[in-house]
C-alpha cells in the first residue's frame, strides 16, 4: 500500500493514513488486488476518516473482481469507476505458461495477447483509492515519478507545477495513460492484419488458416467490445461530472478537468473506430479472397470447356472411322488415314484459332 498526500504544488508520501485530508488537497491511497483483504479494514478507516463514508458491500467485492467490466457507479458520497487496461507482455507470459502454444500463422501470436486487467477507482471529494493488479506498470510508473520529485523523508515535500488537482484528476491522467497503451496496439494490430491480407491477396495462394483468422477476427471483436464498455464507463463518469462538478476546484481546473476527460474519450472512440475499420478491412478482404478464387475456377474451367470443344469434333471423327461396316469412303484408300489425320489437325488447328481470338485460351492473371 502506497499513501500519497497531495497539496498546492507539493506532495508527500506516508507511512499511514493521515488524520484528516487537506484542505486544499487530497490523499491517494494505491493497493495491489492480492493484498486488498488484508488491507480492507485501514481502507475503510480511511474511507469513514478522509472521506466520509465507508465502501459498500457490494462495491468491496467490486474492488476484489479481477474480471469485472470496466463500469461506473456512484452514491452520495463517491464514484465507483473500473476501468480494463491492456495487460503487460510479463502479465501475458504468466497467464499462458503450460499453455499450448496457437496454431497458425505468426501473426495470430500478438492477438492472444489482448488480454486485459481491471482497474478501480474509489473517488470522493479529498480521496483517492486506486485498485490495481500486482506490479501494475500505470500505478508504479507515477509512484516512480513522484518519488523521483519528493523527498519523504524529515518532513520535506517536492515542490511540483503539474500535480494533478483532485482524486478526479490523478484518476483520468491514470486511465488516459491505459488508453495509451490501445493506441499503441492499434499500430500492432494493423502490421498483423496486414499479414493477413497479404496472405489472403497473394496470386495462387491455397489459404489453409481459417482456425486462425478466425480467432483474430473474435479478438477484434472483443476489442471493441472492451471499449465500448469503456467508453459508455466514461461517458456516464463525465456527464455525472458536469451535473455535479467536485467542490474545492477553480474554475479552471474544473474545465482542465472536463477537457481531460474528454480527450480520454476521444482516444477511446479513435480506438473503436481503428478496430472497426480493421474488421470491416478483413472482412472485404475475405470476400475478395473467394472472388479471386472464384475467378480463378472460373477461368480454368473456361479453358477446360474450350480444350473439349476442340476435341470433340476430332473423337466424332475417329467415332466414324471406327464403325464396322464393310464399306466406307476411304477405309480401303491408301491416303485415307492420312486424309482423316489431316482433317483433325485443321479441325483442331481452326478451333483453336477461333477460341484463342475469343480469348477462351488466354492465360489470365492471377
Amino acid at each position: 500500500m502506497q499513501i500519497v498526500e497531495f497539496t498546492r504544488g507539493t506532495l508527500r508520501f506516508h507511512d499511514s493514513v493521515p488524520a484528516a485530508a487537506p484542505a486544499d488537497g487530497f490523499v491517494w491511497i494505491f493497493v495491489d488486488r492480492e493484498d486488498l483483504q488484508h488491507a480492507m479494514p485501514t481502507l475503510q478507516e480511511a474511507a469513514h476518516r478522509l472521506g466520509g463514508s465507508t465502501l459498500l458491500e457490494l462495491h468491496q467485492k467490486d474492488l476484489e473482481n479481477a474480471a469485472h467490466p470496466s463500469h461506473y457507479d456512484f452514491t452520495s458520497v463517491y464514484d465507483l469507476v473500473i476501468f480494463r487496461r491492456l495487460a503487460t507482455a510479463e502479465e501475458v507470459d504468466r497467464e499462458l505458461q503450460g499453455q499450448p502454444a496457437p496454431t497458425g500463422a505468426p501473426a495470430l501470436a500478438s492477438f492472444y495477447r489482448i488480454r486485459t486487467r481491471a482497474v478501480c477507482f474509489v473517488v470522493y471529494d479529498r480521496l483517492l483509492v486506486s485498485v490495481h493488479p500486482a506490479g501494475c506498470f500505470t500505478a508504479r510508473s507515477f509512484i516512480s515519478r513522484y518519488l523521483n520529485d519528493a523527498v519523504h523523508s524529515d518532513g520535506l515535500n517536492g515542490n511540483r507545477s503539474r500535480l494533478p488537482a483532485s482524486p478526479s484528476d490523478l484518476m483520468l491522467r491514470m486511465v488516459n495513460v491505459m488508453v495509451d497503451s490501445y493506441l499503441e496496439l492499434r499500430k500492432q494490430l494493423s502490421t498483423e492484419l496486414d499479414h493477413w491480407q497479404q496472405e489472403l491477396l497473394r496470386p495462387g495462394t491455397d489459404f489453409r488458416n481459417w482456425g486462425a483468422l478466425m480467432v483474430a477476427r473474435r479478438e477484434l471483436h472483443t476489442l471493441e467490445d472492451l471499449c465500448e464498455e469503456q467508453s459508455d464507463a466514461m461517458q456516464e463518469w463525465l456527464d455525472t461530472a458536469r451535473e455535479q462538478p467536485p467542490p474545492g476546484l477553480t474554475q479552471s481546473d474544473r474545465d482542465a478537468l472536463i477537457a481531460r476527460a474528454r480527450d480520454v474519450l476521444e482516444h477511446i472512440q479513435r480506438v473503436v473506430h481503428q478496430v472497426r475499420r480493421m474488421e470491416q478491412g478483413a472482412e472485404s478482404v475475405v470476400q475478395i479472397h473467394f472472388s479471386a478464387q472464384s475467378n480463378r475456377t472460373n477461368n480454368i474451367m473456361r479453358t477446360l470447356t474450350a480444350l473439349t470443344a476442340i476435341f470433340l469434333p476430332l473423337n466424332l471423327i475417329t467415332g466414324i472411322f471406327g464403325m464396322n461396316f464393310a464399306s466406307m469412303p476411304l477405309l480401303a484408300d491408301p491416303i485415307g488415314f492420312w486424309a482423316a489425320v489431316a482433317s483433325m489437325v485443321v479441325v483442331a488447328l481452326g478451333l483453336g484459332l477461333v477460341f484463342w481470338r475469343k480469348h477462351y485460351l488466354e492465360r489470365t492473371s492471377r
